[in-house]
């Protein structure tokens, strides 16, 4: 019951601040915990946190947002601050599931929303997400069902592409946002483009890092049997593999081999897991706090769904050869990408696959960059990205 009551009371009060929000958790806290319902409160000395995996990850995610916005080695400018203390969090009961949305800024020029991929969850965006509000967008991020701090759906191996394009446009209507940009990364992309090309009517417009749109269901078939895509369809495969640690080595694994520029493969008596280990050094742009952050939502959400969506569902995802984009789209690219190596990239990128689908098309690579370029890089890729939204002005 109480920790029930806590969890439904923070999807009341997700839009305050976060030193008002953790005030707030410590003070109903010991309420609860005292029985005393109706007596003026005082802030206990020391109150441990209930045993809720959703309310742990939140807090440390908050604690993390606060922290590193007030460290010395990272202390960003007062207006930066007080962007990063307006995040909000907010939980959108739609289409039978509560999914989590993380948003910023008040929206006078416009929305963007940001979309996910895999191992990461809205906080992948936070960069973005500050400086399009501070620009005068308002910024939402959620997290996709099964991940993060949303929902679970109720039949996770039933999971298909068209449940997140349906999920995106009834989250579009409970904020009341009738169009959007929607900027993208990995299987996220695969979603806005199939969004763009079914509601053009709902976008301004798709910015994709690192992931072209492919019109044909793309063939693995000329990779070993060691990719990790191909290992990771096999039902009970990762799990096994993902079972030997605990999640937050799974995580820095994956984050690991996705930062570096060739494609996971593992050789035949090896699962993907054992392509690093703790000896390997997190990239020099993600943080053991960083890391903390993924790790604690994924203790939530665990991988059943995810290794469905993108994995399991890639081969069901229709291909879509006379695909038309009605909005303009630009493609981010780092050239260190380890995706730039899969079948049809570099065709669709360099030698006119994307040309035929969409007439205002804009392609930039990143030289340096990585599957995670917008938090490698997350300079470059706000300009870029406020380049094209001021490119692209909407009437509001």
């Amino acid at each position: 019951m109480y920790v029930d009551s806590i969890e439904k009371s923070i999807h009341y009060r997700m839009s305050i601040s976060i030193d008002n929000f953790i005030w707030w958790y410590v003070e109903i806290g010991a309420r609860h915990r005292r029985h005393v319902r109706h007596l003026p409160v005082t802030a206990p000395h020391h109150v441990s946190l209930p045993p809720s995996p959703r309310v742990r990850a939140l807090l440390l995610l908050l604690r993390r947002l606060r922290s590193t916005a007030s460290r010395p080695e990272t202390m960003a400018t007062t207006e930066q601050q007080q962007q990063q203390q307006k995040i909000e969090h907010v939980h959108l009961r739609v289409r039978g599931l509560t999914l989590h949305v993380a948003q910023a800024g008040k929206g006078e020029l416009g929305t963007v929303v940001f979309l996910h991929g895999f191992p990461e969850i809205w906080y992948s965006w936070r960069h973005q997400m500050l400086a399009v509000a501070a620009a005068g967008y308002r910024a939402v991020a959620p997290d996709w069902r099964g991940y993060g701090l949303s929902d679970q759906p109720p039949e996770p191996e039933a999971a298909g592409f068209d449940d997140l394009v349906e999920d995106l446009l009834a989250v579009l209507d409970a904020l009341a946002v009738p169009k959007a940009f929607l900027v993208a990364t990995d299987f996220g992309s695969m979603v806005a483009y199939d969004f763009a090309l079914r509601h053009p009517n709902h976008t301004c417009g798709v910015m994709s890092l690192g992931a072209p749109f492919v019109s044909d269901r793309t063939s693995f078939n000329t990779l070993p049997e060691g990719f990790y895509v191909l290992r990771w369809v096999q039902p009970g495969r990762a799990e096994a593999d993902f079972a030997r640690y605990d999640v937050k080595r799974v995580v820095r694994t994956i984050y690991i081999l996705f930062s570096r520029s060739d494609i996971p493969i593992a050789e035949k008596d090896q699962e993907i897991m054992d392509l690093a280990d703790l000896s390997t050094p997190l990239p020099e742009w993600f943080t053991e706090e960083d890391l903390d952050v993924y790790s604690s939502l994924y203790e939530k959400s665990g991988f059943r769904y995810p290794l469905q969506m993108p994995y399991r569902s890639l081969f069901k995802r229709k291909p879509n050869g006379d695909a038309k984009f009605q909005v303009p789209v630009h493609v981010v690219m780092g050239e260190k990408d380890y995706v730039f190596k899969f079948p049809g990239v570099e065709f669709a990128m360099r030698d006119g696959g994307m040309e035929k689908h969409a007439q205002d098309l804009k392609i930039t690579y990143i030289p340096e960059g990585c599957h995670f370029v917008q938090e490698q890089f997350p300079d470059r890729v706000n300009e870029l990205l406020l380049g094209f939204l001021r490119d692209h002005p909407v009437a509001v």
